[in-house]
């Protein structure tokens, strides 16, 4: 048995703060600064996604609003002039918007938002309507699994898997994430697969394989 991987559903937020196409400039706004949130989904029905209001995408009417800017320069930006003219959230989205399932790995969810440079994804269900809001943070929560769950979990999912009791005594201990395998072992060919089995458990940072007395990588 392998490690099961972390999903999108088990970290992302729940709670779901959106608004409608038609919802004004500044009610975004104050819905940004009351749930302290840097962007917001645009859902129309029973909840489907059209689009994305960020931080960025509002801050083009306060760039327009600055006068060292030249109107030539303005006017050149046509998609920044358009934006800040707008004062509706179906006008300011950035849409089609780039979204997740959560049933989704963390590396998927992880690849998306670089290749796309964004910071968040709504996840959706097969039919767009949303179910949360994945974030880099979000990615980030399996980090803080404190160090006796992971050790519990490799030896588990990894140790019991690898080196069964006729394959030798494998002690594991975790120190800030890092894992460290110790003992004694028959098949020490074994040793490599157990090494990437530990560290593909979901908030593991390092394994150090220490069998024998001899340090291995």
């Amino acid at each position: 048995m392998t490690p099961q991987p972390f999903t999108v559903s088990d970290v992302m937020t729940k709670m779901v703060v959106a608004v409608q196409p038609g919802t004004e400039f500044k009610e975004i706004v104050a819905a940004m600064e009351r749930w302290q949130v840097t962007a917001v989904p645009v859902v129309e029905g029973e909840g489907r996604v059209v689009g994305v209001v960020s931080e960025a995408d509002l801050l083009f009417k306060e760039e327009f609003h600055d006068h060292r800017l030249g109107l030539v320069e303005q006017l050149r930006r046509l998609d920044a002039t358009a934006k800040a003219g707008s004062h509706r959230a179906e006008d300011l989205m950035t849409s089609p918007v780039v979204t997740v399932a959560p049933d989704a790995s963390l590396p998927q969810a992880a690849r998306l938002m670089a290749a796309h440079r964004v910071k968040r994804l709504p996840v959706v269900d097969e039919s767009s309507i949303i179910q949360g809001i994945v974030s880099r943070s979000d990615l980030l929560k399996v980090f803080l699994r404190p160090d006796d769950h992971l050790a519990a979990v490799v030896r588990h999912d990894v140790v019991e898997y690898v080196f069964p009791p006729s394959q030798g005594r494998v002690e594991v201990r975790v120190d800030a994430g890092v894992v460290t395998l110790s003992g004694e072992v028959r098949d020490t060919a074994l040793i490599p697969l157990a090494a990437r089995l530990a560290l593909a458990v979901e908030g593991v940072v390092d394994v150090r394989c220490e069998f024998n007395g001899k340090a291995e990588a």
